[in-house]
């Protein structure tokens, strides 16, 4: 029993050598391409893909929009929006009693008539807040006499894609970077702390990160240098992923005229969060994004909207528990992706079939997805998909292809196989129970023998064939590398040839079943040790057969022989021949039978030759020989 346990996991281990490394190479080469930031392209697009199938969400009530459009334009009849425009909206907005507003409109230069005015209103109202523009390339100034703690920035970065999926809520000042008291805040931070001193929410320091802020116990989670798909990236300040709101209207948005007209509820705009800016085309503030599938321009966001999702993403993670986006650390990423890089080399293995194996790989990407997609909607987690689906795609593919190639060559190997055994059982009942049977017939047919000898030699034939039958069964159920040979005795064909030659001819010659064995008086035997490794067990299981069968035939056919001699020699040519003399009465058909064919395809085989011919004056020599690899 333990010996078929070995060999069962010496025969998984040799199948796993042989099917893994491929499959193992392919998850290195993913990883490396990832690790240089090969892979991000196809990590954003899987992430936008799965931001856009999240179920719709609520309207935010807190955060609201006054765009002005092109309506507004052609209304006023000016563009840019006059500053007395622009102060008379701030002017009625107040009234309304908002707790915070922000410009999101330059303002560094006049745009008269109004400019006294405007800055008379930035002043007065402490809840305003103004842009800037602060990093390359066209900086912007923000409003004059406007001081910095009223004043955010409304750079986005982008990725290579042209796509946005940041938002900087603050960095140091690109103009003096090594003073950190002059830390500049975005729009959106500037809007979002001002709403929670209204609601008596003071921002930290983070605790378990130093490096970002927390309001109450919640910290934001910053992007860091490596970021779910993103591979050394730098905005210089503290970075959030943006977690747009998925729906067609995820703010209330009112126009110019209408709040001008005074054609706004006073409840829509009371304690809110108040954004001022552009929703046209004309002034060029749009963004890209893939993540929102409802937008008024197909794959562009306004500029104004952007930033209202940035509040409203912060604003909801504190007071409603709203996920905001952050990925594991790179360890967790990459034993994900070894996981996955792993688990079609075992679906092969367990499938071992083409069709199951490729109905297996698609469940397994299908369910990567869907997972990856849970941990985005439901906790903001994003994990590693992109890479994964490669790994799967890749060694899912190329495993079938492998199992095709293996399915065809199991097939042939099959046929082999099957004509081995076919083969190798006639021999062993050849050489054993037949010539049991062919001496019981003998004697039964000139009677010369008594009754009851007859009889055990019939007995004996029962055991042979029985016990025959038991060694072939547990030969089927093994890869035990074992020989039965006629005569009963079973060798382990992982010894050296030389010793398992000398093991035949011993117990052949030793067999009481062959009658011209009684006549002999000289027995030769001579086998020189061999390098045997780069024979097969096959090979080896071939040699000592053709062994057996040649001695057999002295003892069957060789009449009046009194000498053999069985030797396994070197010659001068370097070829090792293996022969059986005898000085009986020599061949007397010239036909080939069963065992001749064979033993020239073994010849073949080993690269060497095969004769059996009679000797003058009298004698057979059967012989075998080939040269043997160095």
């Amino acid at each position: 029993m333990s010996r078929r346990i070995w060999n069962r996991i010496r025969q998984e281990f040799g199948l796993w050598l042989q099917a893994a490394p491929p499959g193992i190479i392919v998850l290195f080469m993913v990883i490396l391409i990832r690790i240089t930031g090969g892979m991000q392209s196809w990590e954003w697009m899987l992430f936008d893909k799965m931001l856009c199938l999240r179920p719709g969400e609520k309207l935010d009530e807190r955060v609201v929009i006054v765009g002005i459009d092109e309506k507004d334009i052609e209304w006023i009849k000016q563009y840019p929006i006059p500053d007395e425009k622009i102060a008379e909206l701030l002017t009625k907005l107040e009234t309304y009693k908002p707790l915070a507003i922000g410009l999101d409109i330059f303002k560094n230069v006049p745009v008269e008539p109004g400019g006294k005015q405007l800055a008379q209103v930035l002043q007065q109202n402490t809840n305003i807040i103004g842009i800037q523009k602060i990093l390359p390339p066209e900086q912007t100034s923000p409003p004059q006499n406007l001081p910095s703690e009223r004043v955010g920035f409304v750079d986005l970065p982008n990725d290579e894609d042209s796509k946005n999926r940041r938002y900087l809520l603050f960095t140091t000042d690109p103009n003096n970077p090594d003073n950190i008291n002059e830390d500049k805040y975005s729009l959106a931070l500037r809007l979002v702390i001002k709403y929670f001193q209204a609601k008596g929410i003071e921002s930290e320091t983070g605790k378990n990160d130093p490096n970002t802020i927390r309001f109450r116990e919640i910290e934001l989670p910053r992007i860091t240098h490596n970021f779910g798909g993103y591979v050394h990236v730098n905005d210089g300040g503290l970075s959030i992923l943006m977690n747009f709101r998925n729906t067609s209207k995820p703010f209330h948005v009112v126009s110019l005229r209408q709040i001008l007209n005074g054609k706004v509820d006073a409840e829509l705009l009371r304690d809110r969060i108040v954004l001022v800016g552009n929703r046209n085309t004309s002034t060029g503030d749009i963004f890209y994004t893939s993540a929102l599938s409802n937008l008024e321009l197909n794959g562009q966001i306004y500029g104004i909207e952007y930033h209202a999702h940035a509040i409203s993403q912060i604003l909801s993670n504190v007071i409603d528990n709203r996920p905001m986006l952050y990925s594991w650390g790179d360890i967790e990423e990459y034993v994900w992706i070894f996981i996955w890089g792993f688990l079609p080399i075992f679906l092969g293995r367990l499938t071992q079939s083409v069709w199951t194996n490729l109905f297996s790989v698609g469940v397994a990407g299908v369910s990567l997805f869907s997972c990856g997609y849970v941990m985005l909607w439901v906790w903001g987690i994003w994990i590693p998909v992109a890479p994964s689906l490669l790994i799967l795609g890749v060694n899912g593919l190329g495993l079938s292809a492998f199992a095709f190639y293996q399915h065809d060559k199991f097939l042939r190997s099959q046929i082999n196989e099957r004509q081995n055994t076919i083969q190798h059982t006639f021999t062993v009942i050849h050489n054993g129970p037949l010539q049991t049977l062919a001496y019981g017939l003998k004697h039964l047919r000139a009677n010369d023998i008594p009754s009851e000898q007859l009889v055990g030699q019939f007995e004996k034939l029962d055991r042979e064939i029985r016990d025959l039958g038991e060694f072939l069964k547990l030969e089927a159920l093994t890869t035990e590398e074992s020989l039965r040979l006629g005569s009963g005795l079973i060798l382990e064909l992982k010894r050296p040839l030389h010793d398992l030659l000398y093991e035949v001819y011993s117990s052949t010659l030793e067999r009481k079943d062959f009658e011209h064995f009684q006549t002999l008086k000289v027995k030769i035997r001579n086998f020189e040790p061999i390098d045997d490794k780069y024979l097969t067990i096959e090979h080896k299981r071939g040699i000592c057969l053709f062994l057996e069968e040649a001695l057999c035939n002295v003892g069957k056919h060789a009449q009046g022989v009194k000498r053999v001699q069985a030797s396994g020699v070197y010659s001068t040519t370097n070829k090792y021949n293996l022969s059986v003399k005898d000085n009986g009465s020599g061949i007397k058909s010239k036909l080939e039978n069963k065992g001749t064919k064979h033993f020239k395809m073994l010849a073949k085989q080993l690269g060497g030759e095969f004769r059996r011919e009679s000797l003058s004056p009298r004698g057979t020599i059967c012989e075998l020989s080939w040269t043997p690899m160095k």
